[in-house]
């Protein structure tokens, strides 16, 4: 096996696309290198957004160039996002404010806690939310301004972010397209990561971030924040599994959601 850095890197490169996931101490014994160099190829890898690293090898990166359409993606993994969402309407507290952007899970949060009957301030881009809390009369609800988005069943936008220049959460729920530990938490679309990304930095609280396994160790186009503004990740058991081996904060707090 050639031992020059380029061949080497195409190998591994090639070998993940086809495995999945590659081990640095079988690739070195494979390709009779030593750990470090394995280590540094991978993470050159890494750089070049191609792998995922993980913390014994690296995991094949997925990428998430175009918005799915929300009914396609709200007929993904429905058992698992009802769990997430249970799991994460208990966390909210009475007279908790709460910010909840667009998606299907964050959806599927926001009917668990009208659920729920607590008394709860939510503040929103996703426009969903009017027909979840319609008949609630526990729920305050604060809907954003903005550009609606018929494929997200959102508002977004430079309107949305005055908004959230004004309100300061105790906790926010966030939805994703891509949970990275390189990139952050990831969209494809500018708008959206904008207004999240407000709707974050204007939380004095709790930053939960709701993911089904599909969203874990995607990459979309435009980077939210990075994984260091997120307190905690509640996914499904699978998705746990993918996290276990990525490389993310410490202090990153995961909770699987259990069917």
């Amino acid at each position: 096996m050639s031992i020059i850095p380029a061949s080497r890197q195409h190998y591994i490169l090639s070998l993940i696309q086809q495995e999945g996931t590659v081990n640095v101490a079988a690739l070195a014994e494979t390709l009779s290198v030593s750990d470090l160099t394995i280590r540094r190829d991978l993470d050159q890898l890494a750089k070049k957004g191609l792998v995922e690293r993980t913390h014994g090898g690296a995991t094949i990166r997925r990428n998430l160039p175009i918005e799915p359409d929300y009914l396609q993606k709200a007929g993904e993994f429905p058992q698992q996002k009802a769990s997430i969402a249970t799991k994460v309407a208990a966390m909210v507290e009475e007279g908790d404010t709460l910010y909840v952007n667009s998606g299907s899970t964050t959806f599927e949060v926001i009917r668990s806690i009208v659920a729920l009957q607590k008394k709860v301030t939510i503040v929103t881009n996703n426009i969903d939310a009017v027909y979840a809390c319609k008949d609630s009369e526990q729920i305050r609800l604060i809907l954003a301004g903005g550009v609606y988005r018929t494929r997200s069943h959102s508002v977004s936008g430079s309107l949305s972010s005055a908004l959230f220049e004004r309100i300061y959460a105790n906790k926010a729920i966030i939805g994703v397209d891509g949970f990275s530990a390189l990139a952050g938490l990831t969209t494809p679309i500018l708008e959206e990561a904008e207004t999240t990304r407000a709707m974050i930095e204007h939380t004095v609280g709790t930053v939960i971030v709701v993911a089904a396994c599909n969203k874990i160790g995607v990459v979309s186009n435009f980077r939210t924040v990075g994984l260091d503004q997120v307190d905690v990740l509640v996914t499904d058991e699978k998705g746990g599994d993918i996290v276990k081996q990525m490389e993310i904060p410490e202090g990153l707090e995961i909770i699987i959601a259990t069917q």
